[in-house]
């Protein structure tokens, strides 16, 4: 069968997501802001938690439409941040694993170990780049297709390195200011104050909150450890507030915070023990707050999951979401209906491999156990860099915790169901309790409707689904960007299927283009004058770039 050519896949790309327009009006796009941060719960004061003052986010959420119902699909960045950009669960692209490669930028050449079979078989954390369906991409790409300016500050964390078409700038100094004059954009900032690794790295620098007036959650236990590293964390909140309010300053300064449309959320749940990885409430629930630029504000109880990010910045853009987008757009034109039911995955976290899968309506939350002869307890290293682990470790051994402690050092069960109105630390497992046997019933159920007519990569041993993504542990190549010129048009093609064109018009000739250089996304042919330059490079993800090859318009 001839392959098919990126041509033709451009085409594709552009009717399967065309902006809605009427032909004689011209739609103002918004302007688009992310701020992002990391490991947090809904533990601020417009849920309720007052103990971490948050001017700037208290400001910005009284403008805003806060989200009380909005959950990560995985407890951890890696496999969660590939469901934002992509608007897929991580079981539907084989990126649920945490983790699969270092995220690191490179040009020629991606920052995966080269790695024997024999290596891989010995060792638990391989390094490789998730080579996901072919048609899935970047939603960024279609932003950046459609006149958006798009800009990351700096965090991927995709399982994959971002491909070269996904942003206009992606590194430590990108920024709204650098766009074009009169550009749209979508622009993202990532705070990693918040993360789990600064409850040690902070451990010794000033904390602005009491350790004596946090509260403990009961699954904890409530030790002078335990209180110091939750005041830690909620120290790290504080500082991360001032950055969002330098960012709303920037935003102010350049007259556009009316016309831009904010979004705040954290990556996943909290960075304390049995919260970040665990695929209950703790780990899932995240704070989210949109400000607009309607004046709409208020509360909202609708369910929202990662997977809709991707198809609702586009609905805001204007443009219709990919049909083989998983999430469905909650606000913006092409808003979907309300969601029933969000969907969580929980797979390998470092050197520990298990699988569950979860289902949240917005009362309770059920789990299905793939492996109920494990623990709940993954015995993670990098975790126990926490102040508080070693302490929680030692009254583990010593049989010195309460029931509710315990729990999470307890080998589960085939099937899990928490009533979170009443029980919002998920303690009290209701799947035997017969006056639940019908919620019980309807959340499996809704668990097997969700699997249907899909493959659950997590279902597949990984050194399986690496040989399939990397044969003989070899990452894949994009074939190289081949040029067809009918007078000044030129068409750009790659036979990689699924792969993306990014090219360079130039006055001259040039071999000095690296990652960072002014790449634009190809959807259609170019129109060049005579004596140009053209360079080009595909890469699709998972793959490795193609080389960079070039044409001088005749």
């Amino acid at each position: 069968m001839k392959q098919l050519t990126l041509f033709a896949i451009a085409v594709i790309f552009i009717v399967g997501c065309k902006k809605s327009e009427d032909k004689n009006t011209q739609v103002q796009q918004p302007n688009i802001l992310w701020i992002v941060t990391e490991d947090i719960s809904p533990t601020l004061s417009f849920y309720g938690d007052n103990t971490a003052k948050t001017p700037n986010l208290d400001r910005l959420a009284n403008e805003a439409v806060v989200y009380k119902n909005a959950f990560a699909v995985v407890g951890v960045c890696g496999p969660s941040r590939s469901s934002i950009i992509t608007g897929m669960h991580p079981t539907s692209l084989g990126t649920m694993h945490m983790r699969t490669g270092k995220d690191v930028f490179s040009w020629g050449k991606r920052a995966y170990e080269k790695t024997s079979i024999q290596d891989l078989e010995q060792n638990p954390v391989p390094q490789y780049a998730a080579v996901i369906p072919e048609q899935v991409k970047c939603f960024t790409e279609y932003l950046r297709a459609d006149g958006y300016y798009c800009t990351n500050n700096q965090k991927t964390d995709y399982q994959f390195a971002a491909p070269i078409t996904s942003w206009d700038e992606n590194n430590g100094k990108a920024h709204w200011r650098n766009r074009p004059k009169n550009k749209p954009f979508f622009s993202v900032f990532n705070f990693g104050l918040t993360h789990e690794s600064r409850l040690w790295k902070h451990q010794d620098s000033t904390q602005t909150v009491n350790p004596n007036k946090v509260s403990v959650p009961p699954y904890l236990p409530d030790n002078k450890a335990t209180r110091k590293t939750i005041a830690r964390h909620y120290s790290n909140v504080e500082l991360m507030d001032a950055q969002v309010g330098e960012i709303i300053k920037q935003l102010k300064e350049d007259g556009l915070y009316d016309k831009t449309i904010i979004f705040f959320y954290s990556d996943h749940g909290g960075p304390l023990p049995r919260q970040k990885r665990e695929i209950l409430d703790s780990g899932l629930k995240v704070p989210l707050l949109v400000k607009g630029i309607n004046g709409e504000k208020g509360k909202n109880n609708a369910l929202v999951s990662f997977v809709d990010l991707a198809p609702t910045i586009l609905s805001l853009a204007g443009l219709k979401p990919p049909n083989y987008m998983e999430g469905k757009a909650f606000i913006g034109e092409f808003k979907g209906d309300d969601r029933t039911y969000v969907y969580g995955s929980s797979d390998r976290f470092d050197e520990f491999t298990d699988r569950i899968r979860s289902v949240r309506d917005k009362r309770f939350l059920y789990l299905k156990n793939y492996h109920p002869e494990l623990s709940k307890y993954k015995d993670v290293g990098y975790r126990k860099n926490i102040p508080m682990m070693a302490k929680f470790l030692e009254l583990n051994k010593e049989n010195k915790l309460t029931k509710q402690q315990q729990i999470w050092f307890q080998t589960k069960t085939s099937e899990e169901l928490y009533d979170c109105k009443n029980d919002p630390y998920n303690l009290i497992n209701l799947a035997e309790n017969k006056e639940y046997e019908s919620t019980l019933t309807r959340m499996r159920n809704a668990l097997v409707d969700f699997q249907k007519d899909k493959t659950d990569f997590g279902a597949i041993p990984e050194s399986e689904l690496i040989e399939k993504m990397w044969p003989n542990f070899e990452q894949p190549k994009t074939a190289k960007v081949t040029f067809n010129q009918k007078g000044k048009k030129v068409e750009l093609n790659s036979t990689t299927k699924g792969a993306s064109i990014a090219y360079i018009i130039s006055e001259k000739s040039n071999k000095k283009f690296n990652y960072n250089s002014n790449w634009q996304v190809y959807t259609k042919p170019l129109q060049i004058d005579k004596g140009k330059y053209v360079y080009a490079i595909a890469e699709r993800i998972g793959f490795k770039e193609s080389k960079i090859t070039s044409k001088i318009i005749e």
